[in-house]
């Protein structure tokens, strides 16, 4: 025992508190109706249509799953052919930018800033008529 006359009070406050939960605890399940024949039918025809409907439904799972590792295949596929796509890009780019500087001895295409390209043709007229050239 504690010296204390606070703490022993609230010790036996927290026991006296225990017991009545325990009381009331005792009580609900005395309270509980006795298990009955009609009460078990229920209890297994719900449990019977809930099954059984969850099984008619359980396929949507299976096709959920299998949809699900089709897209993530395809999705797979794509990105490989994009990312070879641009692999190819890239590597033409490279051989386009060497033609270009051999032949006409300007810096590689890479180092340019490349700008929007506008409608090239020229127009002039010519006898009252406009006619745009090449």
């Amino acid at each position: 025992m504690s010296d204390d006359p606070h703490e022993e009070l609230r010790s036996q406050r927290g026991e006296a508190m225990w017991k009545e939960a325990m009381l009331k605890k005792e009580d609900a399940i005395g309270s509980q109706p006795t298990p009955t024949i009609a009460m078990y039918t229920e209890a297994m025809d719900k449990f019977t249509k809930s099954a059984t409907a969850f099984m008619q439904h359980v396929h949507l799972l299976t096709e959920a799953r299998d949809a699900y590792q089709e897209a993530v295949s395809a999705s797979s596929a794509i990105r490989r052919s994009l990312d070879t796509g641009d692999q190819s890009l890239k590597a033409l780019m490279t051989q386009l930018a060497q033609v270009v500087n051999s032949h006409f001895g300007e810096p590689d295409l890479d180092k340019k800033k490349l700008e929007l390209v506008k409608d090239a043709t020229e127009s002039r007229t010519v006898g009252g008529e406009r006619r745009s050239l090449p």
